[in-house]
């Protein structure tokens, strides 16, 4: 079953609705910005491809930043691997040569601006990461925006990165969570009439304002918040919190977190807890390891997550386990889609300069152009450097950017456990202008 949501209204009052400055073209190595970089007046560069500063068979670069260690490492493996996807499939497939680097974030801010770091100084124009809310605003602050650096996160979902001063660096393929907070208190309230709830959520950027999105949701649709509890990632018991978060006998708890520190959160809430509750996972928490791990079936479990959508989905999933023999979790979809656009933008820059590729984002994502996307990327990279118009359709969604580099149509899984940890959908919820 699906619904459909009107954007404009979950958003209203959310902040998301600011428009960041767009910043123009900055020119260097000797072009002045007319699109003539061979200096002849005819618009086109000495290749004669009709893209200023193009060359043919140069390398194209992109930085892969994502966490594989850490509280985030049980998801964010999988993510980094369908964000260097497109370079394996791509491989003898382009006259260009495709270059991708990845960095471990290691699910932490300070290793995150250090390994972003890392790809600034190897060069690195753009980097499709990170993964944590608070990951992504400490590089993006740090590193790419002073440095010029495009960053695309495939699944940095904080409200407060829509209105990032962020000169257009930063983009996204997943959504606000100003609008899954919308999503998890319509389901709980409406859909299981369930009125009391209390939050559990980790202690970050991403924890904090999607706890507060819910809450706010929840109490405008009449229901009650009974406690709002704050948990560290990684802790070697969390009874003690969690008594505090259960101590009114909500109806509901929402556990926003991470695997690592979810697997010893419910083992202790099995273990000390009656589980008459209904427990509601966010999309960090979208593990099919984490009931085994748990050793225990999470029946009394619902969750949300963005869900993959978009009209290339089937190739992308098709091209995911031909290259890695699984299918594709969480924000996968979105990480591919986010170097995809990425490449594409470079192409059409025709050099490795993160202010150029800024400026063609938008450009190859959401023009009147030839439909590309998973299916024939390499074709879509030809066209754009023989300057012909192309429109990304993604894997995760069509990939229309905002005027705040955020998605402007998307949806959301409902999901829960099934057997041997399965993550079965059960309804999805669209969201589009």
């Amino acid at each position: 079953m699906a619904r459909r949501i009107d954007r404009r209204t979950v958003l209203k009052g959310t902040g998301a609705g600011l428009t960041a400055a767009f910043a123009g073209c900055i020119a260097d190595d000797g072009d002045d910005g007319d699109g003539d970089s061979d200096g002849d007046g005819d618009g086109t560069s000495d290749d004669g491809t009709g893209i200023p500063g193009s060359e043919a068979g140069r390398t194209v670069s992109v930085g892969v930043l994502q966490p594989v260690s850490g509280d985030l490492g049980d998801l964010g493996g999988p993510i980094r691997d369908a964000a260097i996807l497109p370079g394996s499939q791509l491989e003898g497939e382009t006259e260009f040569e495709i270059d991708i680097q990845d960095e471990d974030t290691e699910s932490d801010p300070e290793a995150g601006i250090s390994a972003a770091q890392s790809l600034a100084n190897a060069g690195y124009p753009a980097v499709t990461g990170a993964a944590s809310s608070a990951v992504t605003q400490n590089v993006a602050q740090g590193v790419f925006i002073p440095e010029g650096i495009v960053g695309c996160s495939p699944a940095s979902t904080s409200p407060a990165i829509t209105d990032l001063d962020d000169d257009d660096f930063i983009y996204r393929t997943c959504p606000s969570d100003a609008l899954q907070g919308e999503v998890m208190a319509q389901v709980a309230y409406e859909d299981r009439d369930l009125s009391s709830a209390a939050t559990f959520h980790l202690n970050n950027e991403y924890g904090e304002l999607l706890s507060e999105s819910f809450v706010s949701a929840f109490e405008d649709l009449g229901g009650t918040v009974q406690s709002e509890v704050a948990f560290e990632a990684e802790q070697p018991s969390y009874t003690s919190a969690l008594n505090s978060a259960l101590g009114g006998d909500p109806e509901l708890l929402v556990v926003i977190g991470y695997p690592a520190s979810g697997t010893q959160i419910f083992r202790d809430y099995y273990a000390e807890f009656d589980t008459d509750q209904t427990l509601m996972l966010t999309d960090g928490l979208q593990s099919a390891d984490l009931p085994g791990n748990v050793d225990n079936p999470m029946d009394n479990a619902i969750g949300t997550a963005p869900l993959a959508s978009g009209p290339n989905v089937d190739a992308f999933t098709s091209l995911y386990e031909d290259e890695y023999d699984r299918a594709p979790g969480v924000f996968n979809a979105q990480a591919y889609d986010a170097t995809a656009v990425l490449l594409l933008a470079n192409v059409a820059a025709g050099e490795n300069d993160g202010t150029a590729i800024r400026d063609q984002m938008e450009t190859v994502a959401n023009p009147e152009g030839t439909n590309v996307g998973p299916d024939n990327l390499a074709e879509g990279i030809s066209m754009v450097a023989n300057g012909e118009d192309v429109n990304y359709q993604g894997a995760s969604s069509a990939v229309d950017f905002d005027e705040n580099g955020d998605m402007q149509a998307v949806s959301y899984s409902i999901w829960e456990f099934g057997e041997g940890g399965s993550i079965e959908q059960i309804e999805t919820i669209d969201y589009g202008q």
